[in-house]
């Protein structure tokens, strides 16, 4: 976080620390309540609270073309970018919540990114999709709607593809979609990952904060 701030600034620093913040109060939530009883059977609400959580926080964050932010038609931001930057488009809104639920502990099989056509905004999106259960209909987190709804719910997304840590699923309905290999498969997920591990902050040709 010392890091985001040396390199973005102070307002970003001071956003950083928030999002650290944050993942440390869910996650003493979670960790005090799982020893209990009543916390073994209500994991399904910690999680839904995480969800919520996550998405709130970061759909207060700026939405900004790559374009115009990056100076190319398409950037994949890791996080810390975009926590940095103090916005970014759909890809970096995504990106930051999975991300986060992750380091929230909700296991990366419940989790996907999900490449959509937004019927309502006639253009490609893309969403965290949320499966409590492996056939369950999926909770989508999505910047454009902040509302956490079933997928059942959001006729104005079609999937096309979706993806995690380590697969890769062609949609051809609003449920599992067919497996189609590695998630490897993404070079700009590939990159993602890599400059994510690597902690490798890029700074955009603007500044949000100014």
């Amino acid at each position: 976080m010392h890091t985001i701030r040396q390199f973005y600034g102070e307002r970003a620093g001071k956003r950083a620390k928030a999002w650290r913040l944050l993942l440390q109060q869910l996650s003493h939530k979670s960790a005090h309540n799982s020893g209990s009883i009543s916390g073994q059977l209500n994991q399904q609400q910690q999680e839904n609270d995480k969800l919520k959580s996550v998405n709130q926080f970061f759909n207060q964050l700026e939405f900004i073309d790559d374009i115009v932010l990056w100076g190319i038609q398409d950037y994949w931001a890791i996080p810390q970018e975009f926590i940095g930057a103090g916005g970014g488009d759909c890809e970096d809104f995504s990106i930051a919540k999975y991300y986060s639920l992750l380091a929230l502990g909700v296991d990366d099989s419940k989790l996907r990114l999900v490449y959509v056509k937004s019927m309502s905004l006639n253009q490609f999106h893309m969403v965290v999709a949320y499966y409590p259960r492996p056939e369950a209909v999926p909770l989508l987190l999505d910047n454009i709607d902040g509302e956490i709804k079933p997928a059942t719910k959001r006729p104005d997304l079609i999937p096309i593809y979706s993806f995690n840590g380590s697969k890769l699923w062609l949609m051809k309905q609003k449920g599992q979609g067919q497996l189609a290999g590695n998630a490897s498969r993404l070079s700009a997920w590939n990159e993602v990952r890599q400059r994510t591990e690597q902690q490798d902050f890029r700074r955009p040709i603007i500044n949000l904060d100014e």
